[in-house]
């Protein structure tokens, strides 16, 4: 008996579990913004995210150079 389908199934059950715990826990942190107005949030913390790795490579880069 093939025990392929039951994992796959226990793992779309985990992962729509994690994604309405996401969904649960952004709207915690929204609070009573907008969702139109939470996007500026959002799009803040990518960019952050982004330049802080940039900086971490180009730091790594320049260690090694050295």
């Amino acid at each position: 008996m093939p025990r392929g389908p039951a994992k796959k199934k226990t793992e779309d059950t985990s992962h729509q579990s994690l994604e309405s715990k996401l969904w649960a826990t952004a709207d915690k942190l929204r609070g009573h913004l907008d969702a139109a107005d939470y996007k500026h949030v959002v799009l803040g913390l990518i960019f952050l995210k982004y330049i802080s790795d940039r900086f971490a490579q180009r730091h790594a880069e320049i260690i090694r150079e050295e």
